[in-house]
Parts: structure tokens; sequence; C-alpha cells
């Protein structure tokens, strides 16, 4: 069974250099470096004339996912701008403040965007009990989970994540992210059931500036984050030579 390579982007340089690289998909954000928020409208209208499915990442808020009523109204009008420019799905979730996974939010998110692909973001890992909330998931009708293994790195997640393939049915994807590369790939996709990765493929980028101002280019603020063409590829690569 081939599997699927999700490639998170918050540009649409990011989003074409995945596309062209062999990226099966994109989750189209903004503001990567906060943990990925809603993309801008011009960003999703570019978006979507890749070739390949993109879902956009709708969240108002960094720092938390306990949404209240405005953010949930935000959420989805953005949901419906979506389906109007023709993206193939979204990237939701939302917690009450202890993290658990709030129900009848959720469902409203996910009736909301009926008709659209849905991917449980890594609200999930903060869920005090991840079997329960694979549960909520499936009774949703969400069709994946993003997630860690509630760890910092997906590597250090797998014990869950093989936990959860187990206890799932067929009607849901459990879709590891966070840390995977081209050099840890072969270990995640050892574990039976993973038919999807995600990751950012990123590296650092400098400006390359001519003005007379050095000491302000020079400034590590002025360096950012972009999907890097050959990490991109090389993960493409190392996946296809796996399976």
């Amino acid at each position: 069974m081939s599997v699927l390579l999700e490639v998170c982007v918050d540009s649409i340089a990011g989003a074409i250099s995945a596309a062209e690289n062999g990226a099966n998909r994109i989750e189209l954000c903004s503001s990567l470096a906060a943990g990925g928020l809603t993309p801008s409208a011009g960003l999703i209208h570019y978006a979507s004339k890749l070739d390949i499915p993109v879902y956009a990442m709708i969240r108002p808020q960094d720092g938390h996912f306990n949404f209240n009523e405005f953010e949930m109204d935000i959420m989805k009008r953005d949901i419906d701008f979506c389906r109007e420019n023709g993206l193939e799905g979204v990237v939701i979730g939302v917690t009450h403040e202890n993290g658990e996974l709030h129900l009848n939010k959720l469902r409203s998110l996910v009736d909301h965007a009926s008709g659209l692909g849905i991917t449980l973001h890594r609200a999930f890992d903060v869920t005090p009990d991840p079997l329960e909330a694979l549960e909520l998931a499936i009774e949703l009708g969400i069709n994946r989970i993003l997630t860690s293994g509630q760890q910092e790195s997906v590597i250090d997640g797998l014990a869950l994540i093989e936990a959860l393939i187990l206890k799932k049915n067929s009607n849901i994807i459990i879709m590891p992210g966070a840390g995977i590369t081209a050099e840890n790939v072969s270990q995640i996709l050892s574990i039976h059931g993973i038919t999807e990765v995600h990751a950012a493929c990123q590296s650092v980028s400098k400006p390359k500036y001519t003005s007379n101002a050095p000491s302000m280019a020079a400034n590590a603020a002025f360096s950012r984050l972009i999907t890097d063409p050959l990490k991109v590829k090389r993960l493409v690569d190392n996946i296809a030579s796996y399976q």
C-alpha cells in the first residue's frame, strides 16, 4: 500500500515547492511557527490552483484550542470560504479548558464542513484520554487524526500511535506528524497500518539584502523558515523506497 505525504506550508512558494517535489497533499496554514493558523483569503485562492489536494487549517487563535462563540463563527465563515474556493478539506479542532475534545462545538464544525474532508489537528495531542478522544472522532465521522502521539516529537510518541492504530476501525486514518524527516521516516513506517504521514520539510532562510544596513540584515529576526524542496524530495524518495 502506498503512503501519502502531506506537507504543511505557510506560503504560496512553499505550497508550489511541495507540490512540484512530490507531496501528495498540502496542509495550508499561516504562522507555522505558532503551530499553524488559518491562511489568508489570497493564499487560499492561489493554493486552490494546485494540482494536488489542499486542506486549510481552520484556527483563528494560537496558544490554545478552547474557542469561544465568536471564534466558532469565524471558523465557520472560513470553512465556507474554503469550500467556495474549491479546497478539498479543512483541519479543525476544539477543546474544553481541560483539554478534552469539545463534542458539541466539534460536531458543529464537522456538520458545517459537510462535503469537505476533515482532519482533526493536534488539539488531539492535549487531550487527557487519547483513546476516548479517538472514539469521539470516529463518532463524529472525522476522516483522520494528525498526532505526534502526544509528544513533542513523533518519534517519542510511536507507542501511542501504534495503540491508536490498533484501537481504531477502518473508517479513520491516524496520520503521524511532528519532526518527520527523510532520516527517520522508515522508523515511523515500520508501524503496521500507517498510510499517511505529515511533515514540514523546512530550512532556515536568511535574507540577502544589498542595502547599507548590514547590522539589520544580520539580525536573526529577519531569518525565516521556508519549505525546502530538497527535504521534500528526499522524504518522498525515502517513503517510496520503504514501500
